[in-house]
């Protein structure tokens, strides 16, 4: 008998017709009204599947008193509550390293974009301005020093994607990893680097990572890249050190809200690139993501044995 699985946000069309396939799908898809604590009351639930914005919280899984499994399509987990799941004997599912590349290769795309001043040279073009050649002013990342925060599965790529550019790389890691890199404290990384970039996972330890003191410690013309999350960056003091030339630029796919409002004041900055958190959305990563997941929380109420890696909290559960 097919399992009754409560989907939150949409997936790809691939993993959800492969869904569809293997469970009884009870859509309470976000933005369309459907509440999924009620729902849960009315029918059995024994999975829970959402991407970055449905929120498997406490509440829902009290809900849910046979629930087996809970999914995220994706990579961060800061929308599911893992140590409730836990605390209940429910596997966790995601797609840890699915994004790498994508993420990786945005977060260039947003160096380049800013450092070459290439997005302006574009509007100024369309404008009809071809003669904003003669006022350009960008520059190139060869050269220059990159600091990576945070040197995991995407920090990593990032850095053999830079050194391809030519630039010369340094990271700080709470964990230093065996790397051809140098490793260096974080006041070092911000003081060297012409380019920070950002890619440490959203805890309550990493939230404002950055702030006035951090900020204050980089260079006036060093540019700040984010593409891991939003609360890592005090924007206050952000929006502060840009506004008196404390930093060149900011350059971004995620914000502490998202989306932001129409007068946001980081959106609406000279000085930054913004991207709508579209870092993962390339159509290659999204269906593999989605696929991943999907397969390995069929698994779960299958009875058959998951991933190992798709199980984020395998340990803990080990452990009880």
């Amino acid at each position: 008998m097919k399992k009754n699985v409560l989907l939150l946000e949409t997936v790809d069309t691939e993993a959800d017709d492969l869904l569809r396939k293997n469970a009884v799908v009870l859509e309470a898809l976000q933005g369309k009204g459907s509440d999924p604590i009620e729902m849960a009351k009315r029918v059995t639930v024994h999975a829970v599947i959402t991407r970055g914005k449905g929120q498997v919280n406490r509440e829902l899984m009290e809900t849910c008193p046979d629930l087996e499994v809970v999914a995220r399509c994706g990579v961060g987990l800061d929308n599911v509550d893992v140590a409730e799941a836990t605390k209940r004997g429910v596997r966790v599912i995601n797609a840890p390293g699915s994004n790498s590349s994508t993420i990786a290769e945005h977060a260039l795309t947003l160096m380049m974009m800013g450092i070459r001043d290439a997005w302006r040279s574009v509007e100024r073009v369309k404008e009809g301005d071809w003669h904003w050649r003669n006022q350009y002013s960008g520059d190139e990342l060869r050269g220059k020093t990159l600091g990576i925060l945070g040197m995991g599965n995407i920090g990593q790529r990032v850095a053999k994607l830079a050194d391809a550019f030519g630039m010369k790389v340094i990271y700080w890691d709470k964990f230093p990893v065996q790397s051809e890199y140098e490793s260096c404290s974080m006041e070092d990384v911000l003081e060297r680097s012409d380019v920070v970039t950002l890619h440490v996972p959203l805890l309550e330890e990493t939230k404002h990572l950055i702030g006035e003191k951090q900020l204050n410690l980089m260079k006036p013309d060093a540019w700040l890249i984010n593409t891991a999350r939003g609360p890592i960056i005090d924007e206050a003091a952000l929006l502060d050190a840009l506004d008196n030339e404390r930093i060149s630029g900011f350059a971004a796919d995620v914000l502490s809200i998202e989306p932001p409002g129409s007068n946001h004041p980081l959106v609406n900055h000279l000085k930054t690139l913004i991207t709508p958190h579209t870092g993962s959305l390339t159509a290659a990563t999204y269906r593999d993501m989605c696929v991943f997941t999907i397969q390995n929380v069929i698994a779960v109420l299958s009875e058959t044995d998951p991933d190992p890696k798709a199980v984020f909290n395998r340990n803990e559960l080990n452990r009880r």
